[in-house]
């Protein structure tokens, strides 16, 4: 019969490689000196951004992201980690978390993988800096729609100025 601990690292470790098939990425967070309400209050805003925050023993974490093919993370699985799989929207988790951070300096973004590309800190603290997915798709739909507006336009001073001559012809005439 095994142990309820080896019971509970198995099952951790399953739930994070399961986690990790159905996440467009993870990042890593050191929570040390981050009390547990605090921690309940980033798991709410994550939750806003369809992201979770889960905290497992660091040897469960490290055999979850080598069986995961996420070696490179394991150089930031030291002390007190948490994971924080994204998703859906990378933008909006990353601004959750570095606002969090903004008033909890004990929380240390440390990286993560995003679409199987692993990234560093400064790339999530861009991210963070980036619009909301509806604002960027407005921006590109606006600069889409922008040449074509230009274009009507200017057809249009076009035809006016030819009706205007014609106009102009007709008066002439009488």
């Amino acid at each position: 019969m095994k142990k309820i601990g080896l019971i509970f690292k198995e099952a951790s470790e399953t739930r994070i490689k399961n986690t990790l098939k159905s996440s467009d990425g993870v990042f890593i967070v050191k929570y040390s000196g981050v009390s547990s309400p605090d921690l309940c209050s980033l798991r709410l805003r994550l939750k806003t951004s369809r992201a979770s925050l889960f905290v497992a023993k660091n040897s469960v974490a490290r055999r979850a992201l080598k069986d995961s093919g996420l070696e490179a993370l394991l150089k930031n699985i030291d002390g007190p980690c948490g994971l924080v799989f994204v998703k859906d929207e990378p933008v909006a988790v990353s601004q959750a978390l570095c606002n969090f951070t903004k008033d909890h300096e004990q929380l240390k973004l440390e990286g993560g993988s995003l679409n199987d590309k692993i990234i560093e800190r400064k790339d999530i603290e861009f991210m963070a800096k980036l619009p909301a997915k509806e604002v960027l798709r407005a921006q590109v739909v606006g600069a889409l729609n922008s040449p074509i507006s230009g274009l009507v336009i200017a057809l249009n001073q076009v035809l006016a100025k030819f009706v205007y001559c014609l106009d102009q012809i007709k008066q002439n005439k009488h």
